[in-house]
């Protein structure tokens, strides 16, 4: 996922170009496992042979970095450190871990520094830079999302990065604890009569005097998760083939009904542009959903794009939305 003040250029492009304890986590592979070759078969049908699982890893993509912290390896080196500690809060970064740079402009240098024994990234990194990368050392490539199987998707994405490093059992927890969680979730909202409830979701920027709103579809993750939980989206135009999303402005969204409106947004990166810049807009004031009082600012700190932790912490926050 590609992200300037994390959601403007993505959002120019429309594709974002898309727990446990997790403090104190030494990059240490299970010692069962330490020992033994790794074979895995990335997003380009590629074999990455490895003498033992990865310790000291790169992690090019927060929701990469996200996976390998809830499996218990603490990357070596992040893109935009700073940026994954404002957006994700599901794995904590140690303050020991590198920064290297941008996401999608990454400092070969700063990564080859560090020595790694693995890089991770996604699809959404060029065929260049990854050539150029590998020159240094082995590359995992996980494809960033899939709008026709956002779930399934984010449930192969974890299952490579802990192959890699060796932590296949600890995967198979989180996934577990992932599904428990969000079949609990739907029969909260069954519980409380919301099942069929209809809800939006997005996120917004402002760039100069102008506000644009990215929607997320069903074929985003979170509008597949909100799907599951027994919701349904009203926003029914598609979105981009990989991350779901669609874009849109305020005169767009004159065409819901009333329903649950979820959004994200960060204090301390692009503001909140629903509850501040768009306040006294008269077409946002008039929307259905605005005067019932049905707007919903979920936490900061829920990454969008991210592993099972993330998408769970989205879970309690739209169920304590939408059942409140």
């Amino acid at each position: 996922m590609r992200r300037v003040t994390a959601l403007a250029a993505a959002a120019l492009a429309l594709v974002l170009t898309a727990c446990g304890s997790s403090e104190n986590i030494t990059p240490e592979a299970d010692s069962s496992a330490a020992a033994q070759p790794v074979s895995v078969t990335d997003a380009r049908k590629k074999q990455i042979d490895l003498k033992a699982p990865a310790v000291k890893v790169v992690g090019l993509e927060w929701g990469v970095v996200e996976n390998l912290i809830t499996l218990g390896v603490m990357p070596v080196g992040v893109a935009d450190t700073k940026g994954y500690t404002t957006w994700v809060s599901a794995a904590k970064l140690d303050p020991s871990v590198k920064d290297v740079g941008t996401r999608g402009e990454s400092s070969v240098d700063a990564i080859v520094a560090l020595n790694p024994d693995l890089i991770i990234t996604t699809t959404d990194e060029s065929a260049s830079t990854i050539a150029q990368m590998e020159k240094a050392a082995p590359v995992l490539v996980v494809r960033g999302a899939d709008a026709k199987n956002a779930i399934p998707q984010m449930r192969t994405n974890l299952e490579l990065v802990a192959q890699a490093v060796g932590k296949t059992d600890q995967a198979k927890t989180l996934l577990a604890d992932f599904d428990k969680k969000l079949a609990e979730g739907k029969q909260k909202i069954a519980d409380a009569g919301k099942a069929g409830a209809s809800y939006t979701m997005a996120d917004g920027y402002k760039q100069g005097s102008t506000i644009s709103i990215r929607m997320f579809t069903s074929g985003s993750l979170l509008g597949a998760v909100a799907d599951e939980l027994g919701l349904k989206n009203a926003w029914t135009a598609a979105g981009d083939p990989d991350y779901g999303l669609a874009q849109t402005d305020i005169e767009g969204l004159a065409k819901l009904k009333d329903g649950e409106f979820l959004y994200i947004a960060s204090s301390t990166d692009g503001g909140d542009v629903f509850g501040g810049d768009l306040a006294k807009n008269a077409i946002w004031k008039n929307l259905p959903f605005v005067k019932n009082g049905n707007v919903h600012r979920l936490a900061d700190g829920i990454w969008m794009f991210g592993g099972p932790k993330s998408t769970e912490q989205f879970i309690d926050a739209t169920v304590q939305a939408v059942t409140s």
